[in-house]
């Protein structure tokens, strides 16, 4: 055995290699494992020179990879207005008045997370709400599902959004009794107020890069599927790995709109190296559940006169679909609602009949509302479906949005996993919390359609080993096995023996990426 860098020893090593599921200890050279085995064993690559970590019986699991989170909106939040736990429009203002007095200097308020089903008002905010609490400065605040924002009334006036405002996959609401813009703004209607909020310097941005990147290894993250908005974003992520910054491996998501310049250059799918790699050109089909704004092919059920919206008609998806694929890309297109779901499918159809081509792994982003020929098409084409398991906890309120006959095929990670459909789980942070145990705790424990629920190992998967799939790194990551990168995430207990109620309670005790500790929680003393 070569003599190693490191040396893990009594620990409690799960593989998740079906040739040797357990271990007590293993061994890094370099960036990769050397040796997986016992104490004895791997105790015969160990020199003077060899750094030893003695787990004493802590759990090491493969790496966790987050395959959908929007690491710079995620650090920005971290230093914007949080209205999470916000229970109605009331604390909301006051929060909101608090925070722009804390925050004097700012020219704009911007934050959000807030979830109008929490408020006892069970109702959005408006222009009005807002300026009650500051009017003398713009103020935009986005839901949790980042899918509906409000305005007050000098951010509209910015935006230049009036009662006449039109804007194709979008919506400005109106005051039935006045007629005027409410304030509130669905879908591309947002980005009429994004466009005058004044751009992040490029030391702003790479501030918020690095506060989310470490937020990221703090859960245990060693690889993130980076959905980045502009090339700026993504100049700062190169930026921090050159400078040897990037602590985490980072797999690209390209927005749609980049597409025609990303093919003229020639880029593709796999350019780049083993920290960070282009991975899919991300494409917006549809809006969410939590707004309804998803789009459903029957009416949602505490709202019959809306069954959501389509973003792209479906000439201009399967343009752009095959465009992406015929160049190289891998899509991820954000499809929730059945309607949605249901012509992404054909637009993949389309592609693949004007150029076949094997191995792409497009994905399907949330995937949620589901049917049996729905899924078998997902089958059909070898979709990814890319989820996020946190949902079912966060979307308390799906019975009533969709009637429970159809909730019976919201999030069925289960049945997507019989019928041979890789299932890659992810947070979609900032909208939910970053953390993959949080993730793996509500795909094992979920209440409702419990014949859905995954068991531990399935759940473990989704975040290792089929998250490495969706990046084609599975020769590369997934697993605790000699040649493969030496990504851990060490827990302080073994989630296959807790409670799984108390699987969400278990703490990140270390984060290894190739070989290096990047993150190490402190013990109070």
């Amino acid at each position: 055995m070569p003599i190693a860098d490191l040396v893990i020893l009594n620990a409690n090593v799960v593989t998740l290699n079906s040739r040797q599921p357990r271990a007590q200890a293993l061994a890094v050279k370099g960036d990769r494992i050397v040796a997986v085995g016992s104490n004895s064993e791997v105790g015969r690559c160990v020199n003077s020179e060899t750094k030893i970590v003695d787990l004493r019986g802590k759990t090491v699991v493969p790496g966790f990879v987050d395959c959908h989170v929007h690491m710079t909106s995620f650090g920005q939040q971290l230093q914007a207005l949080d209205l999470r736990d916000v229970r109605s429009i009331c604390e909301m203002k006051a929060k909101l008045r608090e925070y722009a007095e804390r925050n004097s200097e700012k020219k704009w308020i911007l934050g959000g997370r807030w979830d109008h089903e929490k408020f006892v008002e069970k109702r959005f905010p408006t222009r009005w709400d807002l300026d009650v609490a500051v009017s003398d400065k713009p103020v935009f605040l986005v839901r949790v599902c980042g899918h509906v924002g409000v305005a007050n009334s000098k951010a509209l006036e910015l935006a230049g959004i009036t009662k006449g405002t039109v804007i194709s996959g979008g919506k400005v609401d109106l005051d039935e009794a006045s007629g005027e813009p409410n304030g509130v703004l669905r879908e591309n209607a947002m980005e009429l107020v994004w466009q005058v909020v004044p751009k992040p310097t490029a030391a702003e941005l790479e501030e918020a890069c690095v506060k989310a990147c470490q937020k990221a290894v703090e859960e245990g993250l060693t690889g993130v599927h980076w959905i980045v908005d502009s090339g700026e974003e993504l100049h700062v992520i190169q930026k921090l790995c050159k400078e040897g910054k990037l602590p985490l491996r980072v797999y690209v998501g390209v927005p749609a709109k980049l597409l025609d310049e990303a093919v003229k250059l020639g880029l593709s799918t796999g350019f780049g190296g083993d920290m960070v790699k282009l991975g899919f050109v991300k494409v917006f089909a549809d809006g969410s559940l939590g707004a309804r704004t998803a789009a459903l092919k029957e009416p949602y059920s505490d709202k019959p006169e809306t069954s959501g919206m389509l973003l792209l008609s479906q000439r201009k998806l399967n343009s752009i679909v095959l465009k992406a694929h015929r160049a190289g890309w891998q899509l991820a297109v954000h499809a929730i609602g059945d309607k949605a779901i249901e012509s992404v499918l054909k637009a993949f159809s389309k592609a693949f009949k004007k150029h076949p081509s094997k191995n792409r792994r497009h994905r399907i982003e949330h995937c949620s509302v589901l049917d049996p020929k729905l899924i078998r098409l997902m089958k059909k084409f070898g979709i990814i479906a890319s989820v996020q398991p946190h949902f079912i906890v966060s979307d308390f309120w799906i019975e009533e949005r969709v009637g429970v006959k159809r909730a019976r095929w919201v999030y069925p990670f289960k049945t997507l996993m019989r019928e041979g459909i890789i299932v890659a789980s992810g947070s979609d942070c900032p909208v939910e919390p970053i953390s993959p145990l949080l993730g793996i705790w509500a795909a094992v424990t979920r209440s409702t359609f419990k014949e859905e629920s995954l068991t531990m190992e399935e759940a473990l998967k989704t975040y290792t080993v089929n998250a490495a799939y969706a990046s084609f790194d599975e020769d590369k990551r997934g697993t605790v096995e000699v040649g493969k990168f030496a990504d851990f995430t060490v827990l302080s207990e073994d989630p296959f023996k807790v409670p799984p109620e108390k699987i969400r309670d278990i703490r990140v005790e270390m984060t290894i990426v190739g070989g290096r500790i990047v993150y190490e929680r402190k013990h109070k003393v």
